[in-house]
């Protein structure tokens, strides 16, 4: 083979490769422009003012989404509890409508079998230290299985830091807490729940065993007795399967609930159950 007829060899596969890559380029030009996604300049606006979690609290699968709400088919302002008041407050600039109060919810843990005080470890647990992994496995570690794992599953999927684990149980601190309920998702005993940040009582239990049951596994658990149910002035309480809840919607923050409760398992925040 002389050196013309390798040129020619080499030449021809070289230019079909120059040309399709060409014919390629062109083509992703004119398909980039055909099915090119037009940006809402007010969506971006309104998405800008979002905290960007994605929690889900608003209603919808996440910041993106309630963002279109928003601007193509107007949702309310205040929906973003994470964001609290300042984003509600963003969001109604850009939309140029009138500022809606944000509905300010905190989370809370519903135990407070505090260890050893209250109650105490069925066995030492020596797996992997995930609260998820130990109920899988075992259902938890403690007499009570209701009780918090206390390996800090929540803590880490908290991106505010506003729980920790005091005493073997998961702690919220309701000046941190932006109400995103990241928690709540972690928590594989489903044992945290949201509040009317501006009410201050929340049920630290979950036991819904007999009271006789209940009494020798934890000293902080709810027994049923109803007293709280009896003394609420607004009929805020109601006792159901062993256990007592509060209607939000009906408490007035009175703390009658927490003087009255024998096993002290109605709880203010910040505030550590009495023996």
């Amino acid at each position: 083979m002389d050196f013309m007829e390798l040129l020619g060899n080499i030449w021809l596969p070289a230019v079909i490769f120059v040309g399709l890559g060409l014919v390629a380029g062109v083509l992703l030009s004119v398909f980039s422009k055909i099915f090119a996604v037009e940006t809402d300049e007010k969506v971006e606006e309104v998405r800008a003012c979002l905290p960007g979690l994605n929690c889900g609290v608003c209603g919808y699968t996440g910041c993106d989404s309630y963002a279109k709400e928003i601007v193509h088919h107007g949702a309310h302002t205040n929906r973003c509890v994470p964001g609290g008041d300042k984003t509600a407050k963003e969001i109604s600039t850009v939309m140029g409508s009138s500022f809606e109060d944000v509905a300010e919810t905190t989370a809370f843990v519903k135990c407070g079998g505090r260890v050893p005080e209250k109650t105490k470890d069925l066995f030492e647990y020596e797996g992997e230290r995930t609260c998820a992994a130990c109920n899988v496995l075992y259902r938890g570690k403690g007499v009570c299985d209701f009780a918090c794992i206390g390996f800090g599953d929540c803590a880490r999927a908290c991106p505010f830091g506003a729980i920790s684990i005091q005493g073997g149980i998961a702690v919220v601190d309701p000046q941190k807490c932006t109400g995103c309920t990241m928690c709540t998702k972690a928590c594989p005993k489903l044992l945290i729940e949201m509040r009317d940040a501006h009410k201050p009582v929340f049920v630290s239990c979950a036991n819904r065993e007999t009271a006789k049951k209940v009494m020798t596994q934890c000293e902080h658990g709810c027994i049923g007795c109803k007293k709280c149910e009896r003394t609420c002035p607004t009929e805020a309480i109601t006792v159901n399967n062993q256990i007592a809840s509060i209607d939000y919607s009906k408490c007035t923050g009175c703390l009658a609930c927490v003087e009255q409760c024998p096993r002290h398992c109605i709880t203010v925040p910040g505030k550590s159950a009495e023996s």
